[in-house]
């Protein structure tokens, strides 16, 4: 097993490495005013903070939920040991979310 791996690694390192390496054809030295620029990886800040706040809006908090979901959740939370220890912590929402993804209802 330790033997494949091995041979898996080295051949990805080669094909990396082979990938790296320009002809001499290729090579073209570029200035940096030609250099493409990276204008668009930058949102504006008012962008930005109404797509945060887009997503905060869709958060559950318990006060959505009724006290038979909320039982629901805290079940399936107790029968995970790091889940129940959380829960007690930081809230049955925050646990369920943290250990089995978004709420169902």
């Amino acid at each position: 097993m330790k033997s494949l791996t091995l041979l898996i690694f080295c051949c990805m390192m080669a094909a990396c490495l082979s990938a790296g390496i320009p002809d001499s054809s290729d090579t073209k030295l570029v200035s940096p005013a030609e250099a493409p620029s990276d204008d668009g990886v930058f949102v504006k800040r008012d962008e930005a903070s109404t797509l945060v706040r887009q997503k905060r809006a869709g958060a559950v908090t318990a006060a959505d939920l009724s006290l038979t979901q909320l039982e629901s959740l805290r079940e399936v939370c107790e029968a995970n040991l790091a889940c129940e220890d959380m829960m007690d912590t930081s809230g049955i929402i925050a646990a369920y979310t943290a250990y089995y993804g978004p709420i169902p209802y």
